[in-house]
C-alpha cells in the first residue's frame, strides 16, 4: 500500500477505516469515508460514505451512512440515505430508514422500514426525518 503526502487544506478521498476481528470499540465513530466493522462496536457510527459490517461483526447502537452492506450483526435504528444490503447472514433487530433496500433470502429484519431517504408519502412526514437530516449535518462538519 503506498502512501501519499496531502496538503494540509485537502480532504482524503477515499478514506477507508477499519475495526478489525477481536476489537471492542465504545463511543461514537465519525468518517467522512468509509468503514468496515468485523469487529464489535457499541455507539454511534457515522459515516459520510458507506459502513460495511462483516459476518463476524457487530454493532450495538445507531448507523448514519450514505450507503451501507450488512453481514454482521446490529442491533439499533439503521439510517441510509441511498441504498441498504441486508445479506444473508445479517441481523438487523432495528428500525431502518433508506433510499433503497434490498434483503437477501436468509437474512433477519425484526424492526420498522421506511424506504425514500426520509421524504414525505402522502403529505405525511418520514418516520425518521429528523434523526436522518441531524446525521448528515452532523457528518458534514
Amino acid at each position: 500500500m503506498a502512501f501519499q503526502k496531502m496538503k494540509s487544506n485537502e480532504t482524503p478521498q477515499n478514506q477507508l477505516n477499519f475495526i478489525t476481528a477481536g476489537t471492542f470499540l465504545e463511543g461514537t465513530i465519525e468518517t467522512k469515508g468509509s468503514i468496515r466493522i468485523d469487529g464489535k462496536v457499541k455507539g454511534i457510527i457515522r459515516a459520510a460514505d458507506d459502513v460495511s459490517v462483516g459476518r463476524n461483526g457487530e454493532i450495538i447502537g445507531e448507523v448514519y451512512a450514505k450507503t451501507a452492506k450488512i453481514a454482521g450483526r446490529i442491533e439499533g435504528n439503521v439510517f441510509i440515505d441511498q441504498k441498504l444490503t441486508l445479506q444473508e447472514s445479517s441481523s438487523l433487530n432495528g428500525n431502518l430508514s433508506a433510499g433503497k433496500l434490498v434483503i437477501d433470502e436468509g437474512a433477519f429484519f425484526n424492526g420498522k422500514s421506511e424506504m425514500g431517504g426520509g421524504a414525505t408519502q402522502n403529505g405525511k412526514k418520514g418516520l425518521f426525518e429528523k434523526a436522518g437530516n441531524a446525521a448528515r449535518e452532523a457528518v458534514k462538519k
